[in-house]
């Protein structure tokens, strides 16, 4: 991924999992790194293990249904990097898992919240300064869910719906202006938010033994090939991780 160096990247949802795992790969990839989550020490404490191993990276503590806090994180990281190319939007949550008709209202819209509008607050808070510098790249972690119902995931599942819809809109709306837009569904992979769904017994993903569940280093070569120009054939599109196609692509 040489096409990363001197690149810097806000990535949402960095304290762990998949968004921690994108954040060190940026790193040893070249690119600076600002990384924001709700927990500000663990983002720092990843942070700081990127520069010990030599990386560029900052970190934050965002909330990202707050577009203040957003647009802050995105301003910070062009002061310290110069610059801001890439925003991998990760942050999200599975929370409520409930069927509709006991669902806690205020939990459903917490959930809307996070995983829509907060990434709609991310894509408004770089969006300008990358159409001023002529490009830049967005990911916008999507799923399966977009497309396919789940018991227990209502809130989930409109959510990604609307954020894959957001990706294509991002593509229409910046013709000719060197924007590079993506989904990304990651598949099912070992992470926190899987024991979640394994506790909840809802559906048939909480039935998938762990030892099924698929690496997080797979997830995040795959979101990392999309950050390079190899990926530009497929600006607008969800890439998955379930598509062979694609896996072939990246290695898998």
């Amino acid at each position: 991924m040489t096409g990363l160096q001197g690149k810097v990247a806000l990535v949402t949802g960095a304290s762990r999992g998949l968004g921690e795992g994108v954040a060190r790969a940026l790193a040893k990839a070249g690119a600076g790194v600002m990384l924001v989550s709700r927990s500000g020490e663990a983002s720092a404490a990843v942070a700081h293990e990127i520069g010990e191993a030599g990386g560029r990276a900052e970190a934050m503590a965002c909330d990202v249904a707050d577009y203040a806090g957003v647009e802050r994180a995105a301003s910070a990281a062009r002061q310290r990097f110069g610059r801001l190319d890439i925003l991998v939007n990760n942050a999200g949550v599975i929370e409520p898992i409930a069927e509709l008709l006991s669902s806690d209202p205020a939990a459903w819209a917490d959930s809307i919240r996070i995983n829509l509008i907060g990434a709609y607050n991310a894509v408004r808070a770089v969006l300008p300064g990358m159409v001023e510098a002529g490009g830049g790249t967005i990911v916008n972690v999507s799923s399966g869910a977009a497309y396919r119902p789940l018991e227990g995931w209502s809130a989930y599942c409109s959510g990604k719906a609307g954020l894959a819809m957001m990706t294509r809109a991002i593509v229409l709306e910046t013709p000719g202006r060197g924007i590079r837009a993506f989904g990304f569904s990651p598949g099912t992979i070992d992470t926190e938010m899987q024991v979640k769904i394994r506790a909840s017994g809802m559906n048939m993903i909480s039935q998938i033994p762990r030892q099924n569940l698929s690496p997080v280093g797979d997830a995040v070569r795959g979101l990392l090939y999309l950050c390079d120009a190899a990926a530009d054939d497929l600006i607008g599109q969800d890439a998955s991780m379930r598509d062979e196609p694609f896996r072939k692509r990246i290695g898998l």
